[in-house]
């Protein structure tokens, strides 16, 4: 194993976390940072035109294509789990939604033992530093950070008729659900600029590659962290065919999400330690927490026929795409310039519930997120499924070789509690689609189909179809009990010089889509990196329906 050139900081992995890091650290001149990409680069129309997200997402160039164990609380499924393997990581194949989650989230983050600095007053500061939003900055939205934001322009007529039918179900309007108000149903969010894709690569990595003080590595994989006693001074790498050594002297940071970061602190000698044992693995630090708490939002689909032939269905065909990519390529215009997730919205599955538990995407077409099973008609259908599950799985190794997936197991469905609030969301899908504003529209159920109509049926269907919503986290978490990984600063416990960046860090899955909230974090925690003063806490206040202990809407 060859020994190459000594770094101040060491990032693995490219994602979301790691393309801040790599910003942020190298705005310092004196700074240099190695930054470790097991994929390629992010060269692919098909990543940055927004509506072909299902290309890359199905692509093992660009994906780990993980798939769980099989999963005993869902009829012994093997769950898809896609993860990018590319720069840009997982903000490079996503779906570009973006949402923070409720502040409540945070407050209850905060309320752990060594954790007070990460309430929604803390992180409400780092989500503005990050964000340029098209329609302006606020006291809660950003309009000077890298990530640009934008909102869709719902002209499809179904996007406007789930809102409304929202509204007549009982259920407020929200206009911005990253704002003052997460409750109800409205527009939504894109990481979309200009019509393209806006990744953590394009938004944070291409400013920084021409820093001098930035060397970024592609198909570089890490195999494990180098230890000097308890410190870490560096990685071994499979890089261009051969095992090499990079040096960090100050840091080796992971940044490989829920899945890899605690991949490779096992690898390295930090885990449980019987079973790093068991693998001929040196034990570095017991941490027995690394690799568990796996959580992930589930969600499944309802769906109805569509009376009108207004759906995404009509671009489905050959010179349909081929009009569209023309459009989009010429112009940056047109159905290819969208998610196609528009609206939206979070809702509270019974009374007694103080902040949203469901979260809606609504897409006006039938067919499943990876762009698999497409129904052979026109349709629309809203994604629906509880926002902080109460099963926990892990990650944990098979092997001793870097190049094997780990085992993954998400327990999906393990609870009572979870299968309570899955079965409420199909329920309350179904009476907002049934409102007036889908009379134009509604034909008959496609899915679950109206002959699931009990709990067990419901359950059944659930077992048999339901999706992750590609949410993996908290496998690394921060705090401070036994079975904490980090510190609340990312820094891994009982060693030195190491530290986490990624969403395995939250303690629990906040209320909807990682991507955003990745990202506040690696902006927060690279100012402690960098040894500044964290910006000023926010006074913004928060909705709480007040009515919630007495009612569901």
């Amino acid at each position: 194993m060859s020994t190459t050139a000594e770094f101040d900081y060491i990032i693995v992995g490219a994602g979301s976390a790691g393309c801040v890091l790599a910003n942020r650290l190298t705005e310092d001149p004196d700074v240099r940072v190695l930054l470790l990409e097991a994929g390629p680069g992010d060269r692919s129309l098909f990543i940055h035109m927004p509506s072909a997200f299902a290309y890359p997402l199905a692509n093992d160039t660009y994906n780990w294509f993980y798939d769980s164990a099989p999963e005993p609380f869902m009829d012994g499924r093997s769950i898809h789990c896609p993860r990018g393997r590319v720069l840009g990581g997982s903000s490079s194949i996503n779906g570009m939604v973006y949402i923070r989650g409720h502040a409540l989230d945070y407050d209850a983050w905060a309320e752990a033992p060594g954790m007070a600095d990460w309430s929604y007053a803390d992180c409400l500061p780092y989500f503005r530093k990050a964000e340029t939003r098209a329609k302006g900055g606020d006291a809660y939205r950003g309009d000077s950070g890298p990530l640009k934001v934008s909102t869709g322009t719902g002209k499809n007529p179904l996007y406007q008729a789930f809102v409304d039918a929202g509204v007549q179900a009982g259920y407020p309007y929200t206009e911005d659900m990253n704002g003052f108000q997460q409750e109800g149903l409205g527009p939504m969010d894109m990481t979309v600029h200009k019509g393209r894709r806006w990744s953590a690569a394009v938004a944070y990595l291409r400013p920084a590659m021409k820093r001098p003080g930035l060397q970024v590595e592609t198909s570089a994989l890490v195999t494990r962290v180098v230890f000097e006693g308890s410190t870490a001074r560096g990685v071994q790498v499979l890089l261009k065919g051969q095992l090499q050594r990079f040096n960090a002297s100050r840091e080796v940071i992971l940044c490989g999400g829920a899945i890899n970061s605690p991949q490779v602190l096992q690898l390295s000698g930090l885990g449980q330690p019987d079973a790093l044992r068991s693998l001929g693995i040196d034990v570095v630090a017991p941490l027995p927490g690394v690799g568990e708490n796996l959580q992930d939002h589930l969600e499944t689909y309802v769906q109805y026929a569509c009376k009108e032939p207004i759906t995404l269905y009509s671009a489905m065909n050959p010179l349909a795409k081929a009009k569209i990519g023309a459009e989009w390529l010429m112009f940056g215009t047109g159905l290819g310039a969208t998610n196609h997730f528009e609206t939206g919205g979070f809702i509270r599955s019974e009374a007694g519930v103080k902040h949203p538990d469901l979260q809606y995407h609504f897409l006006p077409m039938a067919i499943s997120y990876d762009g698999k099973n497409p129904s052979s008609r026109h349709g629309f259908q809203a994604h629906v499924g509880p926002m902080r599950p109460t099963s926990r799985g892990h990650v944990r190794l098979r092997s001793a070789n870097a190049k094997d997936a780990p085992e993954i197991l998400f327990n999906y469905m393990a609870t009572e509690q979870d299968r309570k609030e899955m079965r409420a969301g199909v329920r309350l899908t179904r009476e907002i689609f049934a409102q007036r504003a889908f009379d134009r529209f509604r034909e008959e159920e496609l899915a679950p189909g109206t002959q699931v109509q009990s709990d067990a049926e419901i359950d059944a269907y659930i077992r048999q179809k339901a999706e992750s919503a590609y949410h993996p986290s908290c496998t690394c978490r921060m705090g401070l009990d036994p079975l904490a990984v980090t510190d609340g600063q990312g820094r891994v416990h009982g060693v030195r010089q190491l530290r986490v960046v990624d969403a395995s860090l939250m303690p629990a899955v906040v209320s909807g889509n990682l991507n955003a909230p990745t990202i506040m974090m690696a902006e927060k925690i690279a100012d402690a990196v960098r040894g500044r003063v964290p910006l000023p806490r926010s006074d913004a206040a928060v909705f709480i329906h007040p009515q919630y202990q007495s009612a569901q809407r």
